[in-house]
Protein backbone atom coordinates (compact mmCIF):
# COMPACT_ATOMS: atom_id res chain seq x y z
CA UNK A 1 0.00 0.00 0.00
CA UNK A 2 2.92 2.43 0.93
CA UNK A 3 4.05 1.99 -3.00
CA UNK A 4 0.69 2.51 -4.33
CA UNK A 5 0.05 6.01 -2.05
CA UNK A 6 3.12 7.21 -2.78
CA UNK A 7 2.70 6.71 -6.56
CA UNK A 8 -0.69 8.52 -5.83
CA UNK A 9 0.82 11.41 -3.77
CA UNK A 10 3.87 12.21 -6.99
CA UNK A 11 0.93 12.42 -9.80
CA UNK A 12 -0.87 14.68 -7.13
CA UNK A 13 2.04 16.76 -6.48
CA UNK A 14 3.06 16.96 -10.55
CA UNK A 15 -0.23 17.69 -11.75
CA UNK A 16 -1.36 20.25 -9.38
CA UNK A 17 -3.86 17.78 -7.57
CA UNK A 18 -5.25 16.45 -10.72
CA UNK A 19 -4.53 12.49 -10.12
CA UNK A 20 -5.97 10.12 -12.89
CA UNK A 21 -4.51 7.11 -10.92
CA UNK A 22 -8.01 5.22 -10.47
CA UNK A 23 -9.91 8.28 -11.54
CA UNK A 24 -9.47 10.45 -8.66
CA UNK A 25 -9.28 13.84 -10.59
CA UNK A 26 -9.05 16.33 -8.09
CA UNK A 27 -10.93 14.56 -4.99
CA UNK A 28 -7.78 14.09 -3.10
CA UNK A 29 -5.81 16.06 -0.50
CA UNK A 30 -2.61 15.14 0.86
CA UNK A 31 -2.91 14.52 4.50
CA UNK A 32 -0.12 15.27 6.46
CA UNK A 33 -0.70 13.91 10.36
CA UNK A 34 1.56 13.39 12.89
CA UNK A 35 1.83 9.48 14.44
CA UNK A 36 -0.29 9.37 17.43
CA UNK A 37 2.85 7.40 19.24
CA UNK A 38 6.01 8.65 17.54
CA UNK A 39 5.06 12.14 16.39
CA UNK A 40 6.65 11.20 12.98
CA UNK A 41 5.04 12.88 9.51
CA UNK A 42 3.08 10.91 7.60
CA UNK A 43 1.26 12.15 4.42
CA UNK A 44 -1.55 9.93 3.12
CA UNK A 45 -3.74 10.76 -0.23
CA UNK A 46 -7.69 10.95 0.97
CA UNK A 47 -10.65 11.18 -0.72
CA UNK A 48 -12.41 14.72 0.30
CA UNK A 49 -15.47 16.52 -0.28
CA UNK A 50 -15.32 20.24 -0.26
CA UNK A 51 -17.72 21.43 2.08
CA UNK A 52 -16.98 25.53 2.09
CA UNK A 53 -14.17 27.65 1.05
CA UNK A 54 -12.54 26.79 4.50
CA UNK A 55 -13.25 23.36 5.37
CA UNK A 56 -13.29 19.82 3.87
CA UNK A 57 -14.63 16.74 4.91
CA UNK A 58 -12.58 13.77 4.76
CA UNK A 59 -13.99 9.56 5.46
CA UNK A 60 -11.74 7.65 7.31
CA UNK A 61 -13.27 4.36 5.22
CA UNK A 62 -9.99 2.37 5.22
CA UNK A 63 -12.06 0.56 1.80
CA UNK A 64 -13.98 -1.30 3.86
CA UNK A 65 -11.94 -2.54 6.37
CA UNK A 66 -13.07 -3.80 9.75
CA UNK A 67 -10.67 -0.82 11.52
CA UNK A 68 -10.02 2.89 11.05
CA UNK A 69 -7.41 3.78 9.22
CA UNK A 70 -3.80 4.71 10.62
CA UNK A 71 -4.24 8.27 9.80
CA UNK A 72 -7.58 8.90 12.20
CA UNK A 73 -5.99 7.99 15.46
CA UNK A 74 -3.22 10.13 14.00
CA UNK A 75 -5.78 12.69 13.49
CA UNK A 76 -7.63 12.44 16.93
CA UNK A 77 -4.48 12.38 18.71
CA UNK A 78 -3.42 15.69 16.74
CA UNK A 79 -5.92 17.26 15.42
CA UNK A 80 -3.90 20.27 14.08
CA UNK A 81 -2.51 19.53 10.81
CA UNK A 82 -1.84 20.49 7.19
CA UNK A 83 -3.15 19.29 4.17
CA UNK A 84 -2.46 20.19 -0.01
CA UNK A 85 -4.96 20.84 -2.06
CA UNK A 86 -5.68 21.02 -5.62
CA UNK A 87 -6.81 24.34 -5.60
CA UNK A 88 -5.51 26.36 -2.68
CA UNK A 89 -2.03 24.47 -2.12
CA UNK A 90 -0.73 23.74 1.82
CA UNK A 91 -3.20 24.86 4.29
CA UNK A 92 -3.14 24.36 7.80
CA UNK A 93 -6.42 22.72 9.34
CA UNK A 94 -7.91 21.47 12.84
CA UNK A 95 -9.34 18.18 12.41
CA UNK A 96 -12.98 18.06 14.11
CA UNK A 97 -14.17 14.30 14.55
CA UNK A 98 -18.11 14.10 13.25
CA UNK A 99 -21.10 12.60 14.78
CA UNK A 100 -24.43 12.03 15.09
CA UNK A 101 -26.63 13.52 12.18
CA UNK A 102 -23.75 16.25 11.30
CA UNK A 103 -21.85 12.80 10.77
CA UNK A 104 -24.66 11.14 8.80
CA UNK A 105 -24.83 14.50 6.52
CA UNK A 106 -21.25 14.13 5.73
CA UNK A 107 -21.18 10.60 4.85
CA UNK A 108 -23.89 11.46 2.62
CA UNK A 109 -21.83 13.42 0.29
CA UNK A 110 -19.54 10.68 0.02
CA UNK A 111 -21.96 7.90 -0.87
CA UNK A 112 -23.63 9.93 -3.31
CA UNK A 113 -20.17 11.30 -5.26
CA UNK A 114 -18.87 7.56 -5.72
CA UNK A 115 -20.36 3.68 -5.58
CA UNK A 116 -17.21 3.33 -3.96
CA UNK A 117 -18.08 4.53 -0.89
CA UNK A 118 -21.18 2.92 -0.37
CA UNK A 119 -20.01 -0.56 -0.99
CA UNK A 120 -17.23 0.41 1.85
CA UNK A 121 -20.28 0.96 3.96
CA UNK A 122 -21.49 -2.36 2.83
CA UNK A 123 -18.25 -4.12 3.74
CA UNK A 124 -18.23 -3.16 7.04
CA UNK A 125 -19.58 -3.67 10.58
CA UNK A 126 -18.02 -0.29 11.78
CA UNK A 127 -19.98 3.10 11.42
CA UNK A 128 -17.15 5.31 8.75
CA UNK A 129 -15.91 8.16 10.39
CA UNK A 130 -16.12 11.47 9.01
CA UNK A 131 -13.81 14.41 9.70
CA UNK A 132 -14.15 17.94 9.12
CA UNK A 133 -11.02 19.68 8.09
CA UNK A 134 -11.02 23.59 9.02
CA UNK A 135 -8.86 26.55 8.00
CA UNK A 136 -6.63 27.55 11.15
Amino acid sequence: MADWNQQVIEEFRANGGDVSTNGFGKGLVLLHTRGAKTGAERVNPVAAVRETDDAWFVAASKAGAPSNPAWYHNLLAHPDVRIETPDDGVVAVHAEDLSGAARDAAWARFTERSEGFRSYERKTTRVIPVLRLTRR
